[in-house]
């Protein structure tokens, strides 16, 4: 075996977005702390374009667009009729919003003081129900799909559409191994190692089956034909086969004739940090529960197959224990299973709680008391050993799960768990009432060889030897990467810089198939700077930023202003819900504000039922004090903004981040922070950084050469800055001639910018452990930035945050040695414009926003 001149090459090859699919990135933070050279190829959510590159640490990350051409077939329809029957209701999502719109239009009639006459309105409600009936009759007539060929190329051509894509890419890296992930990749991989063997390249690649593909109940039947034909076709061209159980392995070993059995490589958490203290999220924490108090735990995907309605339908007969449902966002499915729970009386003790981390999953649920596994019957729930048992086992709960084979035949081998008759609910609920009883043995019973089996550090050595093994080469040796690496945006490999992509305007709302609607609070224009940057790099959504604004404040850019103090007018009311439910696909709410005025009151809460009903997706989007709580904040910082806040404002801020976290908690709904300190009070949450458009803000004068520096310090607010803590000591500098100090208050947005321009050095705020949106704007104009950063704000962001960390009592020894070393500061400068354009151009922002904005 030869060590190559550079360190060997892996390409972990995956047909999804990469985002929450923890095996995919365990696995290639596992070959880059072997020493191999890990690119990390997905689909990006763009349609077309160039593929979109960021970097986990060592590791290249490249999503790639997929243009839909020869999966995207003419349709062979009636099309005369179906402009007929369809006219302006293209899809499912425009009917909902019909539907809504026509209830909506007919509230504002019936409350009028002189209604339109009944025979009108039966008059419209006839021609509305004649409207459905005709769109569900064209549903059903519309002409189906071929039948399936049992060819992959005709039968499932998205496979075709992802090597057009992949394959050049793919091809480029010239990988020495790569790593196929589902069955999607595997025509991919197969062809691109071939090609690349063909140019005298050495190429190696297997297959990772990640489920049965035989056995999933594919939602078409022309799909099922074609992911079956192209494992049929590729899978003996693999140097290697790869999955998650032994049924699995002989089952494809079997049904192929494969000459060796695929290696079984299981899915489980890291357990390095496990236990460490590291982690202070609990699940019992989050529901609200009360130690002592048996709490039962799901965590992961909910689907019908996962069998959460036996667990439902058992609840009454189980009046002591509460039920935990860990889960990424709100569906029909779960919302279905919660209406279950209200309706047999027992929604008081079903706790919806957001997902953590990856790495975080054990500490988390470590607190509740048992772990659920309650599927039902499935091929693939049969066959493997999901990760979720891993992830209970790592938190010490015992198992209740059905009578799926491989969990079964482990639990009760083990006896680390109760089962029971996939849904039989008396038989579950006995299953509970054992496990409760016997909790402490059975967790006794977790001993340390199942936890050292069931560890991704055990797994995914035998994928590092296999690496070796097939392609004959070797890494130098192992690098220190953190097996919690984020991923973060990179420059333009090509240059080292980060090239200009000007943020131009929005696109108005339109014909697009997604409609966005952003606000009402657009608080320093970001909801307007967020509708740049999504539409920069989103050509089918189509923008509405609307923005609460009072008499006489400051304008932002916004497509509708709204005149706050008409919230609690009735036909205000009525035209904002007939706006929203007749436009929208999706919405991204600002600060938590209710969309219809106060139609259902003064908070985002009451006007989530209506929002559902009409199909529109929902995410929150947090900003600041609208869900920074006072007291956790006044107990992290020494300087906290609320010591210093008037009369009466902490306290009216703490009841409403309180009302507004328990919204985000139990809503299920994706949720976005547009600063990182905010992650400490919504931990779930994605950091979406603030977006400026750094060329309006761009400047080429220089810095640091007046002998009398200028420093800016611009407060909206004295003490949401902390400016009467560095006052006096700036003051000083500026007494002594040291420095020139400008302190800029009621200045408008429009006038702020060669205020920036012109000096030499800004000061941001003192208070909250954090930087706004002004610190972004001047890193943007290359100025050196200092303020106060606490240290989870340094870590969540990394180590190339060019702003200078100050507290109010050390402010002075800090601005006195930029003063010292001048050429150093003028350089950090030039690092802040850097920084600026790489994660507060948009661009990151718009690809944090992707996973809702589908």
């Amino acid at each position: 075996m030869s060590t190559p001149r550079r360190a060997p090459r892996l390409v972990v090859l995956v047909a999804n977005g990469i985002t929450g699919d923890s095996r995919v990135q365990k696995t290639a933070i596992a070959a880059a702390r072997d020493g191999w050279d890990v690119v990390l190829v997905g689909r990006s959510s763009r349609k077309k374009g160039e593929p979109e590159r960021s970097a986990m640490g060592p590791i290249q990350v490249i999503r790639v667009p997929v243009p839909q051409t020869l999966s995207r077939r003419p349709a062979r329809e009636h099309r005369v009729r179906r402009t007929l029957t369809q006219f302006g209701i293209p899809d499912k999502s425009a009917l909902a919003r019909y539907r809504a719109s026509h209830q909506a239009w007919l509230r504002s009639q019936t409350a009028k003081r002189n209604p339109p006459p009944r025979a009108w309105l039966r008059a419209h409600e006839a021609v509305h129900q004649f409207r459905l009936r005709a769109w569900g009759w064209e549903q059903f007539h519309s002409t189906q799909p071929l039948p399936p060929t049992g060819d992959w190329r005709t039968d499932w051509p998205t496979l075709l559409d992802i090597d057009l894509a992949f394959g050049p890419v793919l091809e480029e890296l010239e990988p020495d191994v790569i790593h196929a992930n589902d069955i999607n990749t595997i025509p991919t991989a197969a062809m691109s190692a071939a090609r690349l063997r063909a140019r005298g390249r050495g190429c190696v690649w297997l297959y990772d089956a990640h489920e049965y593909v035989q056995g999933v109940a594919w939602p078409k039947p022309q799909q099922a034909s074609g992911v079956r034909a192209a494992e049929r076709e590729f899978i003996g061209r693999a140097d290697a086969v790869v999955t998650v159980s032994e049924q699995i392995a002989e089952k494809l070993q079997t049904e192929y004739g494969l000459p060796k059995t695929p290696m079984v490589v299981g899915n489980s958490p890291v357990r390095e940090g496990i236990r460490s203290g590291a982690v202070t999220a609990s699940v019992r924490e989050r529901a609200g529960i009360a130690e002592g108090v048996p709490l039962m735990v799901y965590a992961g995907w909910i689907g019908k197959e996962r069998g959460l309605d036996t667990v439902i339908a058992a609840l009454p007969q189980l009046p002591e224990h509460h039920l935990a449902l860990v889960s990424g966002r709100m569906t029909p499915l779960l919302e279905e299973l919660l209406a279950r729970a209200e309706a047999n009386g027992t929604r008081d003790r079903v706790h919806v709680v957001p997902y953590v981390a990856p790495y975080e999953v054990a500490d988390y649920l470590s607190s509740a008391d048992l772990g659920l596994i309650p599927f039902q019957r499935t091929p693939n729930c049969e066959l493997s050993l999901p990760t979720k048992v891993s992830e209970y086992l790592h938190a010490g709960l015992p198992l209740v799960t059905s009578d799926v084979q491989v969990v079964r035949a482990f639990v009760e081998g083990h006896d680390i768990g109760e089962t029971f008759t996939s849904g039989d609910v008396a038989g579950f609920t006995e299953a509970v009432r054992r496990a409760t009883a016997r909790r402490a043995e059975l967790a006794a019973h977790i001993s340390e060889p199942i936890l050292d089996d069931l560890s991704w550090e055990r797994q995914s050595s035998k994928l590092l030897q296999l690496y070796r093994d097939l392609s004959g080469v070797a890494p130098a040796g192992p690098r220190d990467v953190p097996w919690t690496v984020q991923e973060r945006p990179v420059t333009a490999p090509s240059t080292g810089t980060a090239e200009p992509r000007p943020l131009g305007g929005w696109r108005e709302l339109g014909d697009t198939p997604i409609r966005l609607g952003l606000g009402p609070a657009n608080y320093a224009g970001q909801a307007a700077a967020f509708a740049r940057a999504i539409c920069r790099d989103n050509t089918d959504v189509s923008v509405q930023v609307v923005m609460n604004k009072l008499p006489g404040s400051f304008d932002y850019p916004a497509d509708i202003y709204l005149d706050s103090l008409r919230q609690p007018e009735l036909d205000f009311q009525l035209e904002q819900l007939n706006r929203v439910l007749s436009q929208y696909t999706h919405v991204l709410v600002d600060a938590f504000m209710p969309l219809f005025g106060q139609l259902n009151g003064d908070n985002i809460e009451g006007d989530l039922p209506a929002l559902r009903k009409a199909g529109i997706k929902v995410a929150l989007l947090a900003h600041g004090s609208e869900i920074r709580h006072p007291d956790r904040h006044q107990q992290r910082h020494e300087f906290s903004l609320f010591s210093d806040a008037p009369d009466g404002i902490a306290a009216k801020l703490r009841k409403k981040a309180e009302r507004n976290r328990r919204v985000a908690e139990e809503s299920g709904l994706p949720a976005f922070v547009t600063t990182p300190d905010l992650l400490e009070d919504l931990p779930w949450a994605t950091w979406a950084p603030l977006v400026v458009d750094v060329d309006a803000w761009a400047c080429d004068r220089p810095v640091m050469q007046r002998p009398r520096p200028l420093v800016l310090h611009a407060p909206s607010k004295r003490w949401t800055k902390g400016t009467d803590r560095i006052l006096p000591a700036m003051q000083a500098l500026h007494d002594r001639g040291v420095i020139e100090l400008r302190l800029a208050e009621g200045v408008a947005w429009a006038e702020m910018r060669e205020l920036v321009r012109d000096c030499d050095l800004v000061l941001d705020q003192f208070t909250t452990g954090s930087f706004g949106t002004f610190a972004v704007e001047a890193m943007a104009a290359g100025k050196p930035v200092v303020a106060y950063l606490s240290e989870q704000v340094t870590k969540t962001v990394g180590g190339d945050l060019p702003i200078v960390n100050a507290t109010p009592t050390n402010l002075t020894s800090v601005v006195e040695s930029l003063l010292d070393d001048r050429e150093a500061t003028a350089k950090i400068g030039l690092a802040s414009a850097e920084y600026a354009r790489t994660y507060h151009d948009g661009t990151w922002t718009a690809r944090q926003l992707t996973s809702f904005l589908r």
